[in-house]
């Protein structure tokens, strides 16, 4: 007979789930308009192959988001300390934990590649999503063209990934055979993301299309560049003012404990000396990568000005 006591652990799968019906329920209860991206809601409209997601993500409109993140905190969530966001790389989403759940929470305001303002992209966004049923409940998740942007986008970043090249092929076959390409086309340009989805959508336009391709952004290019979290770093120093490089440079070489925890953020409250620990782990890690990372800036020099025009 089982102990009343014991308590029963989700899995990652049933945790994600309830997950979305958690996060639409608090947004409901403050009247924050949110909608759900990637994960379960991509592979039930049938965008993504079968995959466990380990996290819900969420997309608010950034003058909610502080709203969206009180509503998780009231119910035991806690925010994930991260590094600062850069010039190069500013941040885009939130993320927080519950010690009872096995999976996280990403609150996104904004999306790596959407250049436009993230409150004009985010009301695009909201009248391109659709109703879908979810771990039981009635949740907003994108149009299926919406969808295809936001999960190419996403996969862009990591194209070099055998991963998100297959991921990319997927997306290739299901925009051909549904025939979503122009709304395809229309989203990326009401967004701002033609220059970032341009690989994308050159594989998936007739060849008659003309389409008058806008330079990429410094910040897209690092991204896309960045194969490596020291080349984040590095990229962050050489593109930041003069005022601001001592700055990085100093969270680079004496980082504050916000870097460690990673999806553990038990390692908050480790003693010195485990941090300690860590940061050694984190200078060989990055002393292992370092001529992936040397390559990867002469890579962003050399392609700078090609990627940025014609």
């Amino acid at each position: 007979m089982a102990n009343p006591g014991d308590e029963t652990q989700l899995s990652i799968p049933e945790g994600v789930l309830l997950g979305h019906a958690l996060v639409s329920r608090v947004a409901d209860s403050l009247g924050i308009r949110a909608f759900f991206i990637k994960g379960p809601a991509s592979v039930l409209q049938g965008l993504r192959l079968p995959k466990t997601s380990g996290d819900v993500d969420v997309f608010v409109h950034p003058e909610e988001l502080e709203l969206m993140l009180q509503g998780l905190r009231a119910r035991g969530w806690r925010e994930r300390p991260t590094g600062h966001g850069t010039q190069s790389h500013p941040k885009h989403s939130v993320t927080l934990d519950h010690p009872g759940w096995p999976c996280c929470i990403d609150v996104h305001f904004r999306f790596p590649g959407m250049e436009n303002a993230a409150g004009d992209c985010f009301e695009v966004m909201w009248a391109n999503t659709e109703v879908i049923k979810l771990a039981g409940q009635k949740v907003r998740a994108p149009s299926k063209a919406l969808g295809i942007v936001i999960l190419a986008l996403h996969a862009l970043r990591a194209a070099h990934l055998p991963a998100y090249r297959q991921e990319l092929l997927f997306l290739t076959e299901v925009t051909e055979r549904q025939s979503h390409t122009a709304a395809i086309l229309d989203m990326s340009t009401a967004l701002g993301s033609l220059a970032a989805i341009r690989p994308f959508l050159q594989g998936i336009l007739p060849a008659t299309a003309s389409v008058d391709w806008p330079p990429a952004s410094m910040e897209w290019l690092s991204r896309v560049m960045a194969k490596e979290p020291g080349t984040v770093r590095l990229i962050a120093f050489a593109l930041a003012p003069l005022r601001e490089k001592p700055v990085i440079l100093f969270r680079g070489v004496f980082p504050g404990r916000e870097v460690y925890p990673g999806r553990n953020i038990v390692r908050l409250d480790w003693p010195p000396q485990g941090r300690l620990r860590l940061h050694m782990i984190r200078w060989a890690r990055f002393l292992r990568v370092a001529p992936q990372v040397a390559r990867d800036l002469r890579q962003l020099r050399k392609n700078a000005y090609a990627w940025t025009g014609d």
